[in-house]
């Protein structure tokens, strides 16, 4: 394939593949999933996407003008920290949920989306990490800022009883690529804080951070958990984002130069910086088509980024051979967590996106000078 690197390669045959895994849990347990778009909002794949799933989640108000846009008629939920007052009349015009961190902004919201119309949930806190070695990615960490505490929902009905009447349904977000052992304590844990009220609410979402489509994942575990809220007669939701798209994209770049130095360095047309920042800020080291553990193959090379930062590091890989400039790589896995967070830190430009059907590569997007000098 002749492609302009460095780009983004979206693959529609394991996007396809990745949405039948979800709708069958679907369909074997009544469940409703959405998509995660903070993840991934390759809006080219919405009418693919709303044939398996119900909907789309967003953290703000543009994600969820996104979802109207580009998924009508579907699901369209939206959740934040804390909302801007001047957001709020479009938000209620274009959502159907709402879920709320506090009850504070419950209280301050809630009954003005009730009036138009929106279901509306409470993000609550079980207090039960599962996380380890991510605390950057733990709601339930101490101080955490997301979730209401059982003691901040308690506290808030004694001020405000008719809070209660305001809800629809409970939220809990606290997993990160995980399996559904730790959905399983997580569930415990919100069961044993909150389960006295979810005889009043109409629905539980799980949240999100379900590896669902991941080789090995625990499906009839996560079924069992699902099933123990619809016994209760609530609807569940799920907010996979990772898990649609996981393992169907690349990214494609191209060695611009080799250095023999003490520890050989390739330099590559991609950066982790501003192509792949989970790289740096999960960290993790991406998946590399044809490549080893450092050693692990006869020449190991640390690959590098094209920018003026020092730590613009992929990571150490080994090769059969020896590199050369001009030698095409593919990382796997980059449909998640790059297109939505890129950038162009040091005048990078962004890179192309192309759509893979079958043995066709098709260019949806492209961007150049005006797209850098835009975002200025």
């Amino acid at each position: 394939m002749n492609l302009r690197t460095p780009c983004y390669i979206i693959d529609t045959e394991r996007i396809e593949s990745n949405l039948k895994i979800l709708k069958g849990v679907m369909d074997r347990t009544g469940c409703r999933i959405l998509l995660a778009q903070k993840a991934f909002s390759c809006y080219a794949f919405y009418p693919l996407i709303a044939k398996y799933l119900c909907g789309a989640t967003a953290s703000g108000l543009y994600e969820a003008r996104l979802c109207h846009e580009e998924m009508p008629g579907r699901e369209n939920h939206i959740f934040s920290p804390a909302f801007k007052p001047a957001d709020f009349d479009e938000i209620t015009t274009i959502c159907d949920h709402i879920v709320f961190n506090s009850m504070r902004q419950l209280s301050l919201y809630g009954e003005k989306a009730r009036q138009r119309g929106l279901s509306v949930g409470l993000r609550v806190n079980p207090e039960k990490s599962t996380q380890e070695g991510h605390a950057i990615y733990d709601p339930c960490a101490p101080g955490s800022r997301l979730g209401t505490t059982l003691q901040e929902f308690v506290d808030g009905l004694k001020r405000n009883p008719q809070l209660l009447q305001l809800l629809d349904g409970l939220h809990f977000h606290t997993l990160c690529e995980q399996d559904s052992d730790a959905l399983e304590v997580t569930l415990d844990a919100f069961e044993a804080r909150f389960g006295r009220w979810l005889p009043q609410m109409k629905w539980v979402n799980f949240g999100g951070g379900h590896h669902i489509t991941r080789p090995g994942y625990d499906i009839p575990r996560l079924e069992r958990c699902i099933g123990r809220m619809t016994a209760r007669g609530l609807t569940v939701y799920l907010e996979p984002g990772e898990a649609v798209a996981l393992n169907a994209g690349y990214l494609l770049t191209t060695v611009l130069e080799v250095q023999h130095k003490e520890q050989p360095v390739a330099i590559i047309d991609a950066s982790a910086a501003c192509h792949m920042p989970d790289v740096i800020e999960m960290p993790y080291r991406p998946p590399l088509e044809g490549s080893g553990e450092p050693g692990e193959k006869p020449f190991t090379y640390r690959l590098g980024g094209p920018t003026c930062l020092a730590g613009d590091i992929v990571g150490d890989y080994s090769f059969d051979t020896q590199l050369t400039e001009g030698q095409k790589l593919t990382f796997d896995d980059m449909a998640i967590y790059s297109m939505v967070k890129n950038n162009t830190f040091n005048g990078m430009p962004l890179p192309d996106i192309y759509i893979k059907e079958g043995t066709n590569y098709r260019l949806w997007k492209t961007f150049g000078y005006e797209d850098f000098k835009g975002r200025i």
